[in-house]
């Protein structure tokens, strides 16, 4: 394994113990949204921090009130990361997951969810 991978490795670890130990409602070590602070607006991220916490606690239906899409979105975080870590050995699905479709098509995702919640005070 190279350096860099195990600080990746070793950083997410240490990121999943501190959202373990200390809940973003009540704690001010996690920052706030500026979006949301300055529009009253909910950004499609807001809520994640208060969701992955609720997932470490495997509360997964308050981590989906929090943010349903990035909770959603869990499979296909790790699927991206699982084809940057392996794209020499498995070139094909890294081209396949970073292609202009998937790219846009999930972009689109990300701003319906974003209007939805909005409109919809998601």
């Amino acid at each position: 394994m190279t350096k860099k991978r195990t600080l990746g490795i070793i950083t997410i670890g240490l990121l999943c113990l501190v959202y373990f130990l200390y809940n973003p409602n009540n704690s001010n070590l996690f920052p706030k949204c500026p979006f949301f602070y300055f529009t009253g607006f909910k950004c499609p991220g807001c809520g994640s921090q208060r969701a992955i916490h609720a997932i470490l606690h495997f509360n997964i239906i308050d981590a989906f009130k929090f943010n349903g899409l990035m909770v959603s979105s869990l499979p296909i975080i790790f699927l991206l990361f699982y084809a940057e870590m392996t794209r020499k050995i498995k070139p094909k699905l890294y081209i396949r997951l970073n292609n202009n479709v998937f790219i846009w098509t999930y972009f689109s995702i990300v701003v319906i969810w974003w209007i939805f919640r909005n409109i919809y005070l998601i």
